[in-house]
């Protein structure tokens, strides 16, 4: 189908019924990764799905997205830098809402409900999603994942389950900050890679009934704990650290960098 009449536009209500369908409850803290294109059409665009998502959670639940801008050789400021174009349109609507507040650090994620201040609070965190990260966050406060029409590539929550299992591989990565009138570069090392086998979780999750799935808009959606994710993951990687690479010799040249930092192929 298309959005050209063959698709009918979802209002707030029925997006906030189908949230709350899922198991996303008042006052949960919930992290949104979202392609808008899977949920279009909707009742006033990307703003529309955000007042969605905020009638489920209620006036005591917290909205948390991604709103770093990936410029690793530019400074970030949380006031002007926008947010990468491969979060999509809803994270760069959500930044720019009246009352949303956005980490001050190159690794931003934006927030808004009353444990917004508490998520965005941390300094650098170095890699990006140790437990004193907003991802981290989000899990100490037993916080929701909603992947929103996309899978597990984009579940950053597995990156933290990555560090707390104690993965070997960093890639060298930088960003650059401002210290005053100065700009520095920072060096460090990243548990990076492709992401492709993340969707591995997909099947740990759904087999053990973790996984909530159904349809938001028009997007098919994914719910589920955010300590449901990392505590499956680090099951599987207490097994083996590297099941997240491809395999050597599979061709993935972002698999075979996290390989070599560690010295094996």
């Amino acid at each position: 189908m298309t959005d050209n009449g063959a698709r009918h536009s979802v209002d707030r209500g029925t997006l906030a019924t189908q949230i709350g369908a899922l198991g996303v409850r008042r006052d949960d803290v919930l992290v949104v990764h979202c392609a808008f294109r899977t949920v279009r059409p909707v009742d006033g665009g990307p703003d529309g799905l955000i007042d969605g998502l905020l009638d489920a959670l209620g006036p005591g639940g917290t909205l948390v997205m991604p709103s770093w801008a990936g410029l690793d050789d530019e400074p970030f400021d949380p006031r002007s830098s926008p947010v990468s174009p491969d979060l999509g349109i809803v994270a760069e609507t959500f930044q720019r809402r009246p009352g949303v507040e956005r980490a001050g650090h190159p690794f931003a994620f934006a927030a808004l409900g009353p444990q917004a201040t508490r998520i965005l609070a941390d300094p650098l965190p170095l890699p990006p999603h140790i437990p004193e990260s907003p991802i981290g966050r989000v899990h100490g406060l037993d916080g929701k994942v909603l992947l929103l029409g996309v899978g597990h590539g984009e579940n950053t929550t597995l990156h933290l389950a990555e560090l707390l299992a104690g993965v070997p591989y960093r890639v060298p990565k930088h960003v650059t900050v401002r210290e005053g009138t100065e700009t520095r570069r920072v060096a460090y090392g990243e548990n990076d890679h492709c992401c492709e086998r993340f969707v591995l979780a997909d099947g740990w999750l759904s087999g053990r009934g973790l996984q909530a799935e159904g349809p938001v808009g028009h997007a098919h959606a994914r719910l589920m704990r955010s300590r449901d994710v990392v505590a499956v993951a680090r099951e599987r990687l207490a097994a083996d650290p590297l099941l997240f690479l491809h395999p050597a010799g599979a061709g993935c040249a972002e698999c075979e960098a996290a390989r070599a930092s560690i010295g094996v192929s």
